[in-house]
Order: C-alpha cells, then sequence, then structure tokens
C-alpha cells in the first residue's frame, strides 16, 4: 500500500471509528493497515449515500456499484481508498459478494426504507454490518468456516447498538430504523421526536437486549481467531457493548446526548479484553506475555 493511501484509510478509522482504531491498535502493522483500508472503503460508501440530497442518493449507489465492478475487475484506481480497498481484495482473496452485500445494505438507506419487523432490520443489519465482519474474516486469515457465523452475529450486535445509539442523529435525516412492531403505534416524523420518546425508549431496550444475544454469539467466535486478532475483535466487541450500557444508563432516552464510553472506560475493557483472551484454555494463549502485548511497540498504546 503506497504511503498516500496509507495515511488516508488510517485517518479515516482515526476520525471515525475511534472504537475500531482502538481495537486495530492490537494487530501486528500489516494487519492493522488491511482493517484500516477495509474501514476506509466501507466509510466512502456510507458517506457517500448519506451526504448526497435524497434524490441523488440512488445515483449515489450506482455509482459505488461501478467502482466496486471496476475493482474486481482489476481496474487500476485512482482514488486513494478504492486502491488501498482494491490491494487487500487481491491480497487476503475477499469475495466480491461481501461488498456487494453491503452495498445493497446502502441502497436499503437510499430507498427510506421502513422497517415492519425485527427480521427485516436484522437483514439491514447483516447487509451493513455482518458482511464487514466476514470480510475481516479474510483479513485475519480465518480457516475454520465455523467462524462466519459469529462474525455475521457480531456485526448484528454493532449495527443494533448503532441504532439504538443514532435514533436522534437518524429522525433528523428522515430515517427511523427501529422496527414498527416494537412500537406502540405507528412513529409520525411530522410529530416531534419529544412526543414520542417514551415508545421509542421502551423499543431501543427491547433492540439492546437483542443485541446483548447476538454479542454473545460473537464472543464464541474469538475462539477462532489468532492471539491478537482475537484480542483486537474482543476490545471492539467490549467497548461495543459498553455503548448499550451507556444507552440504558440514561434511560434508554432518545433525546439523551450520544452515548460514547470515557477514555478511562476504554482502558479497563482493554485490558479486560487481553486478559480474557490471554487466560483461554488454548495453550498458546496462556504462553504469551501480557507486557508483550499490552505494551509491545505496535500494538495497544493508551
Amino acid at each position: 500500500m503506497t504511503s498516500p493511501a496509507l495515511a488516508l484509510v488510517r485517518s479515516s478509522m482515526a476520525t471515525h471509528g475511534k472504537s475500531f482504531a482502538l481495537a486495530a491498535r492490537a494487530l501486528p502493522a500489516g494487519l492493522g493497515d488491511d482493517t484500516a483500508a477495509v474501514y476506509a472503503f466501507c466509510r466512502r460508501a456510507d458517506d457517500r449515500v448519506d451526504e448526497s440530497p435524497q434524490r441523488e442518493q440512488h445515483a449515489a449507489v450506482q455509482g459505488l456499484e461501478r467502482e466496486l465492478a471496476a475493482i474486481y475487475a482489476g481496474d487500476a484506481q485512482s482514488d486513494a481508498v478504492l486502491a488501498a480497498f482494491q490491494q487487500v481484495v487481491r491480497r487476503r482473496g475477499i469475495p466480491r459478494h461481501y461488498p456487494e452485500e453491503l452495498l445493497q445494505g446502502m441502497r436499503m438507506d437510499a430507498l427510506g426504507t421502513v422497517y415492519a419487523t425485527v427480521p427485516e432490520l436484522l437483514r439491514y443489519c447483516y447487509r451493513v454490518a455482518s458482511t464487514v465482519g466476514l470480510m475481516m474474516c479474510h483479513v485475519f486469515g480465518v480457516s475454520d468456516a465455523r467462524a462466519l457465523r459469529h462474525a455475521a452475529h457480531l456485526g448484528i450486535a454493532m449495527q443494533l447498538t448503532n441504532v439504538c445509539r443514532d435514533v436522534q442523529e437518524d429522525w433528523a435525516r428522515g430515517r427511523l430504523y427501529i422496527p414498527a412492531d416494537l412500537l406502540d403505534g405507528p412513529i409520525r416524523h411530522d410529530h416531534p421526536l419529544a412526543a414520542q420518546r417514551a415508545a421509542i425508549a421502551s423499543a431501543v431496550r427491547e433492540l439492546l437486549s437483542r443485541a446483548d444475544a447476538y454479542y454473545a454469539s460473537g464472543e464464541r467466535g474469538v475462539r477462532y481467531l489468532p492471539l491478537r486478532s482475537a484480542i483486537a475483535v474482543r476490545i471492539a466487541r467490549f467497548v461495543y457493548a459498553d455503548i448499550g450500557r451507556v444507552i440504558l444508563a440514561r434511560g434508554a432516552d432518545p433525546l439523551a446526548p450520544r452515548a460514547i464510553v470515557s477514555r478511562a472506560r476504554k482502558a479497563t475493557l482493554v485490558v479486560a479484553a487481553v486478559v480474557r483472551t490471554l487466560c483461554e484454555s488454548r495453550p498458546r494463549f496462556r504462553r504469551a506475555s501480557l507486557d508483550a502485548v499490552l505494551w509491545g511497540s505496535d500494538v495497544v498504546s493508551l
């Protein structure tokens, strides 16, 4: 990966994905850079749709689909993020259907999809988040197919957390991801969000409960990962799940300030993730040095 592309994808993750950037510090340099490239590609696609006027979002998705086709056709890429992602696709053998599904999730946003049921929302979560976890399985070199289901579930858990955290932000865009079957009645976008906060708060609590079950499945998939990849995934899982704790501590109020995990709390979760991973039953985990993992020059820096 060339230096300008590398700097750009690292900057994208550091700016927009602080939890993932923290987790990626546990990875060896090459894996960390490939992780940043995948993140930057996904972020670029999401921003391309979200930042376009509603009437232009369909065309934005079509443009993203053309770019993806060019990436897999082997065409030279002038955009640094696309070039970096193309290199990772080649090096790690990422199947095309994963980013294609990701873009189908973007299309659901462009169409203004309204979710009547939880299964409909879960399909969206799979497309925009599980596919990222499945791509990361290729980046991490996972060889056991049993890991894929757990990776997909972790993605669903994280996206459900996003849905619950971003209700107010999504509302401002004219979107509501909370399924109608979890609400007391139809939500009216021509009514103030404050007038509907109780029903939404109840639905948020239900979605976070469901997210916990998916986090538990994601946790069971950690055992299929190499040591440092396992630590990175567990850090991301602990920090993201903790966002849900913050939301619940505020009464699941959709009008509360955006839920964040403090730096001190993140530090505690990093240590917990490292210790738990090193205490796994596999001998190769027990032989690892806690000091080396926590304080190695190219891993976690708090």
